[in-house]
C-alpha cells in the first residue's frame, strides 16, 4: 500500500505495473492479499519479472499476472502447498495409502499407527484443503488474467499447468528450480527477459542493489516503487 500510495487513477490502469519479484516464497493467506490489492489497484494490467527466483507463493503471484518475464538464470518453483513442513499432497497420499492397506488387512495396523501418529489430528483434513486452495487459487488467478476464460481462456491449459506445478510426486522437491523453457512448454506466457536489453539492464540493477542492501544490513524485507516511496523491514 506504502508503495501504491499516491499513484494517479491512469497511473495506475494506463500504465499497469511491472513487479519486479525476488522471493522464496511465504504463505498462501498472504498471497491471496497482495494478490487481490494489486487487482483492485492494477486491474489485469500486471506483468511480473523475475531477475533470479521466484518460488512457491512467488510462483503463485507470477502466475497471476498477464505474463512473466524471465531471464536465462531465472526460475519459479512448485505450487504444492507445505504443511508440518511436509508436502500437503504427500500427507493426503500417506493417508490413503493406509486406508487401501488397511481395507485388505489388519496386519499392518501396528505399522501404519506408528507412521501416522506422528501427524497431529485433522492432519488429513488440513493437508485436503490447503491442496484444494493452492489450486484453486492459481486456477482462478489464469482464468481472469493470462488465460482470460472471456477472452482467450483455456481450461485444459490451464489445468495442466496448475497439475504439473502442484505435482509434489513430479516435481520431486519443493525446491526444486523451474525454467523458462519448461514453462514455455507448459504454455505459460512466459518472455525472454534478454530480448529488451534496456529493461533487461534495468530489472538487474533494482535485482542487484536490492540484494547487496539485504545482504550487508539488518533488512530482510524491501518494497519500493518507481518513485522512491520504500517500505523496509529490519531486523531489530
Amino acid at each position: 500500500m506504502n508503495a501504491c500510495y499516491g499513484l494517479t487513477a491512469s497511473e495506475r490502469t494506463d500504465g499497469g505495473l511491472d513487479l519486479i519479484l525476488h522471493t522464496p516464497g511465504g504463505s498462501i493467506g498472504a498471497t491471496e492479499a497482495i494478490v487481490s490489492y494489486l487487482r483492485q489497484m492494477f486491474g489485469k494490467n500486471i506483468r511480473v519479472i523475475v531477475p533470479q527466483i521466484a518460488m512457491s507463493a512467488g510462483t503463485m503471484i507470477a502466475l497471476s499476472a498477464k505474463q512473466i518475464i524471465l531471464g536465462k538464470q531465472s526460475s519459479l518453483g512448485p505450487i504444492d502447498p507445505q504443511i508440518f513442513g511436509i508436502p500437503a499432497n504427500l500427507i493426503v497420499e500417506e493417508f490413503k495409502e493406509a486406508k487401501s492397506e488397511l481395507t485388505k488387512s489388519s496386519d499392518a495396523a501396528a505399522y501404519w499407527q506408528i507412521r501416522l501418529m506422528k501427524y497431529p489430528a485433522t492432519a488429513f483434513y488440513q493437508a485436503n484443503l490447503a491442496v484444494d486452495r493452492a489450486k484453486k487459487n492459481v486456477t482462478d488467478w489464469l482464468l481472469t488474467n493470462m488465460f482470460d476464460i472471456n477472452v482467450n481462456g483455456d481450461v485444459e491449459k490451464v489445468d495442466r499447468i496448475v497439475n504439473h506445478l502442484s505435482d509434489s510426486n513430479e516435481n520431486k522437491a519443493h525446491d526444486r528450480h523451474i525454467h523458462k523453457n519448461e514453462l514455455i512448454e507448459l504454455g505459460v506466457n512466459v518472455y525472454s527477459l534478454e530480448d529488451d536489453q534496456i529493461l533487461q539492464d534495468l530489472a538487474l540493477a533494482v535485482h542487484h542493489s536490492t540484494c547487496l542492501t539485504l545482504t550487508n544490513t539488518n533488512a530482510f524485507r524491501l518494497i519500493e516503487n518507481h518513485q522512491g516511496r520504500v517500505n523496509v523491514l529490519h531486523h531489530s
